[in-house]
C-alpha cells in the first residue's frame, strides 16, 4: 500500500497553533541559521522553502497564511539578513596573540626603532591571523554577498531598505575600527600626519582585507602567498595582508615627538599591553 511520504511539520505534529508571530520569528531565525552555517551566495536558491519550514517547527499552512509566495518570505529574510550582517569579531583571539607578541618583546619599547618594530610586528602577525579568520568564515561571505545581492534587487523599497541597513552597518564596523586603531596608536606614542583622520585609516585597512578575501574566494593561493621580499626593513614573512595593512599604517601614522619616553611611560605601556587598557597619549 503506497503511503504519503510528506510527514507532517510544525503544529500539524503538535495539535497546536502558534500566532503568526511566532510563525514569522521561528521561519525567519531557521532561514537566518542555515545561511550563517553555509553562508549566503549572489541568490538565495540554496535555501529549500520547505527545509525552512521543517526547521522552524511551524505547519505549513500558517507559513503559507503569512507568506502566500515564497518570494515575499525570501525579501523578509534579506532584510533580517542585512540588520545582522555585520560579522562577529575575533577579539578574543586577537587580544591573546597581542599579549603574546608584547611579552616577548617588552624591551622593545625602550627605543623609537624597537617600537616601530613592534607595531610592525603587531601588524604583521595580526592581519594574518584576521584574514584566515574572516576568510574561513560563513559569516563573513554572508556579509560580502548581501553588498552584491542588493544590486541585483528591483528598484524599490525593498533594495533602498536594505542598503540603509548595510550602510549603517558598514558605518558601525568602521567606527569600531577606527576607535582600535586610534588606542593602539596612542598606546605607542604615534600620531596621525596632518589631514589624516582615524576614520580614512580604517576604512582603507578595511578596504584591502575585504579585496584580499574576495579575490582569495577565486584564488585561494592568494590565502597562503608570503612576501619574498623584507618589507620595511621587518623581520619575519609577510603575508600580502600584512603589506598592505602597514603600508597604509605608515602612510597615515608618525611618531609624535611630544610624547616622553620615559621609565613611567614604559611602565604605563608595558601594563596597558597586559591587559589591553590604553593610557592617555
Amino acid at each position: 500500500m503506497a503511503t504519503d511520504s510528506r510527514a507532517p511539520t510544525g503544529l500539524a505534529r503538535r495539535g497546536r497553533r502558534l500566532p503568526d508571530r511566532e510563525t514569522e520569528r521561528r521561519m525567519l531565525q531557521a532561514a537566518m541559521a542555515m545561511v550563517h552555517r553555509t553562508g549566503l551566495t549572489v541568490s538565495l536558491d540554496h535555501i529549500s522553502f520547505e527545509d525552512v519550514i521543517r526547521g522552524a517547527d511551524v505547519s505549513r499552512s500558517a507559513v503559507y497564511r503569512h507568506w502566500p509566495y515564497k518570494d515575499l518570505f525570501f525579501s523578509d529574510l534579506v532584510r533580517e539578513l542585512a540588520k545582522d550582517a555585520t560579522p562577529s569579531a575575533i577579539v578574543s583571539d586577537e587580544i591573546d596573540l597581542i599579549r603574546q607578541i608584547a611579552a616577548e618583546r617588552l624591551d622593545w619599547l625602550e627605543t623609537a626603532e624597537g617600537r616601530r618594530d613592534l607595531m610592525l610586528e603587531l601588524f604583521r602577525q595580526l592581519s594574518l591571523l584576521d584574514f584566515q579568520a574572516l576568510y574561513g568564515s560563513p559569516q563573513w561571505r554572508t556579509y560580502l554577498a548581501l553588498h552584491a545581492t542588493f544590486m541585483s534587487l528591483a528598484d524599490g523599497d525593498l533594495r533602498d531598505e536594505v542598503q540603509a541597513i548595510l550602510a549603517r552597518s558598514e558605518r558601525e564596523r568602521m567606527a569600531r575600527v577606527a576607535a582600535a586603531w586610534e588606542g593602539m596608536t596612542a598606546l605607542f606614542g604615534y600620531r596621525l600626519r596632518a589631514g589624516a583622520t582615524f576614520g580614512v585609516l580604517a576604512t582603507l585597512v578595511n578596504a584591502t582585507l575585504r579585496g584580499l578575501i574576495i579575490m582569495a574566494l577565486s584564488m585561494p593561493e592568494l590565502a597562503g602567498q608570503q612576501s619574498r621580499e623584507n618589507p620595511f626593513g621587518a623581520s619575519g614573512d609577510w603575508s600580502l595582508t600584512a603589506i598592505g595593512l602597514a603600508s597604509t599604517a605608515i602612510t597615515f601614522l608618525e611618531p609624535d615627538p611630544t610624547v616622553e619616553w620615559d621609565g613611567d611611560r614604559i611602565a604605563a605601556v608595558r601594563a596597558a599591553l597586559r591587559s589591553l587598557t590604553f593610557p592617555d597619549a
